[in-house]
């Protein structure tokens, strides 16, 4: 089941050699706060192997290989670098949103700068300071004025902040409406009058990725900038979201998948009361365990993606893909690391590094928590 196509074959293929060329050797340099020039190099490079519009139209400049290949990708790409692969998922998720609302002026217009690489990278500004799980508080605001549109207020934690030509950005715009409602989505380019970058976050991990906070100050947009409806950015965002968790639950299994690469060699060739860690029944239970849980979460990320590529709804196995997938990353990180003893809590080798860039995945685009209550719910409602 799920046997891959030989296009996602050689997309699968590419980005593991560019992983493991390009992206791996560069990591740790990232996690000490270096290589910013490298770091772009790489996405740059991505784009122009087509990973940045993996699941654009190829009219707009995109590769057209569909979700499951971005998943795929996506896998891949964190097996060298979990910075470089929510750059390159977040990325994707925003031309996802141009193309699905977006006019034909506002896709010609920026889904080229996107896929090519114009743009290093593009932000997905939804997250607020009071306004995390509950992304309908948001506070940002945007009032008309005549042939403009003038925003105001700040977005948290916003990957690739700093570095993002292109945000999306949600504001309310009609503070009467019901919670959810009068919500738009606005683009807004980098370097636009009352855009202000914050300084990045220090981070536990994945630090090779910058976030910031994006504050907008009477910034003056044209009309044209709204993305779809006028107080319909609610339920884009929440669409969109669903497909961004599947990119992150690829990027928790490409950091479980090299964790688990990295142990199984240690254990083979570890020697501990004259035999080999391997031959140590507790230790295959361990490797056993893990790696079973990993089939389950690729499967659930590739049925995830399957239904999303034919149009089906996908909302509920996405969460599902997320939550299982995130949370076995936990489990397998550490595992890994256990298993190499002490020598996995030191920096000469990746171990803890993997454990910590893996830990923010049941956060982001939607706490473990947030995705029990939207499978539930689905669940519950389809009786």
């Amino acid at each position: 089941m799920f046997e891959a196509t030989e296009d996602q074959e050689l997309i699968r293929a590419t980005a593991r050699r560019i992983a493991t060329e390009r992206l791996a050797p560069l990591a740790p340099v990232l996690d000490r706060g270096e290589g910013r020039d490298d770091f772009l190099a790489n996405l740059k490079l991505l784009a122009e192997n087509g990973f940045m519009g993996l699941n654009v139209d190829p009219a707009y400049g995109g590769t057209g290989a569909g979700t499951v290949a971005f998943a795929v990708a996506i896998e891949e790409i964190a097996r060298g670098c979990a910075s470089t692969a929510v750059t390159t998922s977040v990325t994707n998720m925003v031309a996802g949103v141009i193309e699905a609302c977006g006019s034909e002026e506002q896709k010609r217009t920026y889904l080229p700068r996107i896929c090519d690489g114009t743009y290093p990278a593009a932000g997905f500004c939804l997250t607020e300071a009071s306004a995390g799980s509950d992304p309908a508080a948001m506070r940002t605001s945007a009032r008309r004025d005549g042939n403009e549109w003038v925003l105001n207020g700040s977005k948290s934690y916003i990957t690739s902040g700093e570095y993002a030509g292109l945000f999306v950005v949600w504001a309310v715009t009609d503070p009467e409406a019901g919670k959810g409602k009068g919500i738009t989505c606005f683009l807004v380019e980098a370097g636009t009058p009352g855009v202000l970058i914050g300084p990045a976050e220090r981070k536990m991990g994945q630090t090779g990725s910058a976030t910031n906070t994006i504050i907008f100050e009477n910034c003056r947009i044209p009309a044209s900038s709204v993305l779809g409806a006028v107080n319909d950015g609610f339920r884009i965002a929440v669409g969109e979201l669903a497909g961004g968790r599947i990119g992150i639950a690829a990027l928790a299994l490409g950091l479980a998948r090299e964790a688990m690469s990295l142990a199984i060699a240690h254990v083979r060739e570890r020697h501990q009361f004259g035999r080999a860690l391997a031959e140590m029944q507790g230790i295959q239970w361990m490797i056993a365990d893990r790696e079973t849980e990993l089939e389950a979460a690729r499967l659930l990320i590739l049925q995830a993606a399957a239904r999303k590529d034919a149009g089906k709804p996908f909302a509920r196995q996405a969460s599902m893909a997320k939550l299982y997938a995130t949370e076995a990353a936990q489990r397998a990180t550490y595992t890994a690391l256990q298993l190499h003893g002490g020598a996995g809590y030191i920096r000469d080798l990746p171990l803890e590094r993997l454990a910590r860039d893996a830990r923010v995945t049941t956060i982001y685009e939607g706490t473990s928590e947030i995705q029990r209550l939207i499978i539930a719910r689905d669940i519950l409602r389809d009786g």
